[in-house]
């Protein structure tokens, strides 16, 4: 009898050396960049208390968790992201550390969802975070490192642009039409999916909030409709060169 043929279970892959070459030429291109940039390394545990998960989204995540019992009872998750347990080890560890702490990590994750083009059920995230520094500086400093590592890949101007989001320029709309702030996050949810929803679907939902597809499509489509804090991100990253690189994009969030 002929012993079966396994193979990698849907959503996993194998690496062939060639494969481990070009994913270890991303990996140290990611790392030349962010060192280069000022950050440092950290490593956090693949598994990880399903707690971290629930109490951080619930919702979609918590539906796509690889999650199970250890032989100790626990209840434990293979991480689907790296940024709750970045928030652990930060919480942990911040006081030891000076302001600003800037970490990146290159993490393996698992995700419990359909697999598609460019996307399994495991995959590997580039984490680069800034932590004890906020307003727009930060977030232009992370954008241009986005920017600077598709460089390195040797992408140029035309190639690429990083899609801008402003979730202040929301808050103040959906505050200035008198959407209740409660209700600012499910609000947000709406918007976020707005490229994808069925027109009527999309239709009955801003409804909801005295809104039409009309006045949010109108608004999306006005670049003046950009907070100050985009507008301070934009003027750093023109400082720096990048200004070319990136466009608001307000159907995001």
């Amino acid at each position: 009898m002929a012993a079966p043929a396994f193979t990698a279970l849907p959503g996993f892959r194998d690496f062939t050396p060639r494969e481990c070459a070009i994913r270890n030429y991303l990996f140290e291109t990611w790392r030349g960049v962010a060192r280069r940039c000022g950050y440092v390394e950290y490593e956090t545990p693949i598994v990880e208390d399903t707690a971290l998960y629930l109490k951080k989204s619930g919702g979609e995540l918590s539906s796509q968790l690889f999650r199970f019992e250890d032989q100790g009872g626990r209840d434990i998750t293979l991480r689907p992201e790296v940024t709750a347990s970045l928030a652990r080890i930060i919480a942990q560890n911040q006081r030891e550390y000076p302001k600003p702490i800037k970490w990146f990590e290159i993490g393996q994750c698992f995700r419990y969802e359909r697999p598609q083009k460019g996307r399994g059920r495991e995959f590997h995230q580039f984490n680069v975070d800034i932590f004890g520094e906020a307003g727009p500086a930060a977030d232009a400093e992370l954008i241009s490192l986005a920017i600077e590592s598709m460089l390195a890949f040797g992408f140029v101007a035309g190639d690429f642009v990083v899609r801008i989001s402003d979730r202040q320029a929301w808050i103040n709309y959906a505050t200035a039409k008198g959407v209740f702030e409660e209700s600012i996050p499910d609000f947000l949810g709406i918007i976020d999916k707005i490229e994808r929803e069925k027109p009527d679907v999309l239709a009955q939902k801003l409804s909801a909030f005295g809104l039409t597809t009309e006045e949010v499509k109108a608004f999306i489509a006005n670049p003046e409709n950009a907070s100050a804090a985009y507008t301070a991100i934009k003027a750093d990253l023109t400082a720096r060169g990048f200004g070319d690189y990136v466009e608001l994009d307000l159907s995001i969030v």
